[in-house]
């Protein structure tokens, strides 16, 4: 018997045995930086003459990992190894499938220190964000072991006077994984364990910025005794072997996390119906966000205030669920712009190894220079409350900014940023508001303060995102409570975490046999 399924407790960082815990993981990282990761193909490791380099976000000059760098060649060669694997791991039964993932789980659970303090050292998250990270990432592997039990029922059907009728669910093949920075861990290792878990194999393709996080958790899943070639780990350029993996005849779904213009080109090739190709590709998209967070005339304004800050400048505003609109009645503007204001003022930046720092650093000089730019932006389209300002001296390191009187139109309104940049924006009242915050091409999540019912239900049938929170922060969906996917341009809904998503690597078969 399973246990019944628990989302993952967070470590507090103020009691001395966990705060040691820390100190102690983040110098078992330091001994280990500046390693080389090969590329792992069908259990073997192979080195290539590129090299992709991961930095510390915090301490730009300091390399954190090397990893090889696929080329074409390399992805052939992985594509055929994950066929070659699928045929015994989809005959292997759920149960033993279901085994591999809590074996990880138990696994990554008495190393989470460590998988935290990767996670500051190579994604510049703080303590808290890091072990809300690792958390997530067991969580997806423990809860998806559960519900692939349930989904080995089969489909419900009715009975037939003189026959026997079944449906059940078969793996669908091979499928490629692509992965983003932002959550390195908990996204790569919940589409990654939702595929296999299912009896599907996998190329994943980390991103560059955090590929020692990944290797990390392959290196993971080979000591819980994984079959070679069910994940096969390629790091490497999208540009030169992302299309050439997508178009592929042999891969059968893309799992894509990542930027709105990648995912619209991924979906466009995936319809693509190459020579050779036997079906139509799945692709499960999960894009970006221009999340909204309402705040009504009748809400708690300290209580919204903290929601927004919180949304928008937690993990420096690099989610794709980050609050980056406040959108508020006029009635209560000035009153919570001036708490938003003194909340933000609060908020220390600095080294996420620094335990107690609110904001770390951005992810690299990319991100730096674009965050600062529509900074430079918001200096036009909006009067500046607090921030605005950055140093790349040492690492990349933005002050959390807000800018107030916005208007919707505003291209920082309407842009995803992708950093801790949050707009004020007015609403004459509370149907304003809701057009307002509907007003974008993006639908991921939103919020709504008010102590008011019928404008709360209001906003549950007319606010189109997936992820809508009543009187709370905008971010930190958990797995099992709050199925995670958004609408429109924030992607195909496909809704980690829930328990619909292991359909999405799966396929109905029926049989009937006549008696």
């Amino acid at each position: 018997m399973l246990k019944e399924y628990k989302n993952e407790s967070y470590a507090d960082f103020s009691l001395p045995e966990n705060n040691a815990g820390m100190q102690t993981a983040l110098r078992l990282v330091d001994s280990q930086k500046g390693a080389f990761y090969p590329l792992v193909i069908g259990g073997e490791r192979i080195t290539t003459p590129q090299r992709i380099k991961s930095v510390n976000p915090s301490l730009k000059g300091e390399i954190i990992a090397w990893s090889a760098s696929a080329e074409i060649e390399h992805a052939e060669l992985a594509v055929q190894s994950a066929q070659k694997a699928f045929l015994p791991w989809s005959a292997t039964s759920s149960r033993q499938r279901v085994g591999y993932l809590l074996k990880a789980a138990g696994m990554m659970k008495k190393r989470k220190f460590e998988f935290n303090s990767w996670l500051v050292e190579e994604a510049g998250k703080n303590w808290q964000e890091a072990e809300a990270d690792t958390a997530e990432a067991i969580d997806f592997m423990q809860y998806y072991a559960q519900l692939m039990l349930h989904v080995d029922r089969g489909m419900p059907v009715q009975a037939c006077p003189g026959e026997t009728n079944e449906c059940f669910y078969i793996p669908l093949g091979v499928g490629l994984i692509i992965a983003p920075w932002n959550f390195p861990l908990a996204i790569l290792v919940g589409m990654t364990a939702a595929a296999i878990v299912a009896g599907n194999t996998v190329v994943i393709k980390p991103a560059s910025a955090t590929v020692a996080i990944a290797a990390k958790f392959v290196e993971l899943l080979e000591q819980a005794g994984l079959p070679d070639g069910v994940v096969n780990f390629l790091p490497g350029s999208g540009t030169v072997i992302g299309d050439y993996l997508v178009r592929h005849p042999g891969v059968r779904f893309i799992n894509f996390t990542g930027s709105k213009d990648v995912g619209i080109r991924i979906a466009g090739l995936a319809a693509e119906v190459s020579p050779g190709q036997k079906w139509i590709k799945r692709a499960s998209l999960e894009m970006g966000g221009k999340n909204a967070i309402i705040v009504d005339a009748e809400a708690d304004l300290e209580d919204a205030a903290a929601g927004i800050v919180a949304s928008a400048f937690g993990f420096q505003g690099q989610k794709c669920s980050a609050c980056s609109r406040a959108i508020i009645d006029k009635t209560v503007y000035n009153e919570i712009l001036s708490i938003i204001e003194y909340k933000v003022r609060q908020l220390n930046v600095g080294s996420a190894r620094q335990f107690g720092v609110n904001m770390g650093p951005v992810i690299d000089a990319g991100a730096y220079q674009k965050i600062m730019h529509y900074i430079d932006i918001g200096k036009t389209e909006g009067r500046l409350i607090c921030g605005g300002e950055g140093s790349s001296n040492e690492g990349f390191f933005i002050q959390p900014t807000v800018f107030a009187d916005v208007l919707p139109a505003a291209r920082i309104a309407n842009d995803e940023i992708f950093g801790p940049v949050l707009a004020l924006i007015k609403a004459q009242n509370f149907e304003d508001a809701l057009c307002i915050a509907n007003s974008t091409e993006y639908g991921l999540t939103g919020g709504v303060y008010s102590r008011n019912r019928a404008k709360l239900e209001r906003a549950r049938s007319e606010f189109h995102v997936g992820n809508l929170y009543f009187n709370r922060k905008c971010t930190g969906a958990l797995v099992g409570v709050q199925p995670f996917g958004g609408f429109n341009m924030s992607g195909t809904d496909s809704k980690a975490g829930g328990a619909d998503y292991l359909l999405l690597f799966m396929q109905a078969k029926s049989v009937t046999e006549r008696l």
